[in-house]
């Protein structure tokens, strides 16, 4: 019978504790004038009342905070059964619920512990998150910004792009007439080489993608749900340009075809605003505080 009704038991009290403080409060208020009520229509002589004093309601609602309040002054006294089984029911009843506010405020007290020591974790897993990533924006800023440029240089006419810093004059709305010069050296001043343009555009998207797909293993960037979304966009778009057989014998040769050609097209299109934003994401995140 114990086993039965123990966990009947214990969930009441489980439940009980959950109701807020204030519940409690008002329910032992409510039941001052409750009482009260119930004193005012017990038949008369079964309270002995002091010489001159009232048995209207008011007095009745005094006798009731008095009870509850187990403070007993004495004056009006419960003298026959009704009178004081009534007493006795309103004092067990306050006593219950002060019982019950006093369990809910324990709770209540855990439950805000909890929640600060839960925020107090999520923010010291930010800062750490936060630490790692700034820690590795060099890095990152420095790859996006070589593919930015070595897409410029793709996109962009040898004789437009000779002696440029970097892909700042980008124009997104770059032809694919525009790309005739892409099997010719970049042009840039920091590409000192005399590699092909596509082909520095292939090695350092490929290191940019492994950047990124990097980051998104050591670090939880669901802290920053829009650099999250972006990463993922550029390393699922690189892995779909290279399994769509457009790679020559070396993963940094584009074979020389139509197709090809048109599949790198879409892929510069698409990604560069993708990897514009990923530097301005980066950039924000690093210097980002915890908002909780």
């Amino acid at each position: 019978m114990e086993k039965k009704y123990a966990p009947r038991i214990y969930h009441f009290f489980h439940a009980a504790s959950m109701v807020r403080p204030i519940i409690w409060i008002a329910s032992y208020v409510a039941l001052v004038p409750v009482f009260a009520l119930i004193y005012w229509w017990l038949p008369d002589g079964q309270f002995r009342i002091p010489d001159g004093a009232g048995t209207d309601f008011g007095s009745w609602l005094y006798y009731s905070i008095v009870t509850i309040t187990t403070l007993g002054f004495g004056d009006y006294t419960p003298a026959h059964g009704w009178a004081q089984a009534v007493t006795a029911i309103e004092v067990m009843c306050g006593l219950i619920i002060l019982g019950f506010f006093l369990n809910a405020v324990g709770s209540l007290k855990s439950e805000i512990d909890v929640e600060s020591e839960v925020e107090k974790q999520k923010q010291a897993h930010f800062v750490m998150e936060k630490e790692k990533l700034t820690k590795s924006l060099p890095l990152l800023l420095g790859a996006l910004d070589r593919f930015l440029s070595y897409c410029y240089a793709v996109t962009t006419p040898l004789t437009k792009r000779q002696g440029k810093e970097d892909g700042s004059e980008y124009n997104s709305e770059f032809t694919r007439e525009d790309m005739g010069d892409m099997n010719r050296p970049s042009g840039l001043k920091f590409d000192r080489t005399h590699i092909p343009a596509v082909s520095r555009l292939m090695k350092s998207a490929a290191q940019t993608s492994l950047c990124l797909d990097s980051l998104e293993s050591r670090i939880d960037l669901t802290l920053w749900p829009d650099l999250l979304e972006d990463c993922f966009k550029f390393v699922a778009a690189w892995q779909m340009f290279t399994s769509a057989d457009v790679l020559a014998d070396h993963p940094d040769e584009l074979k020389n075809d139509d197709t090809s050609k048109e599949e790198l097209y879409l892929f510069i299109k698409e990604n560069v605003p993708v990897a514009r934003r990923l530097e301005a994401a980066l950039t924000a995140a690093s210097t980002s505080t915890y908002q909780g």
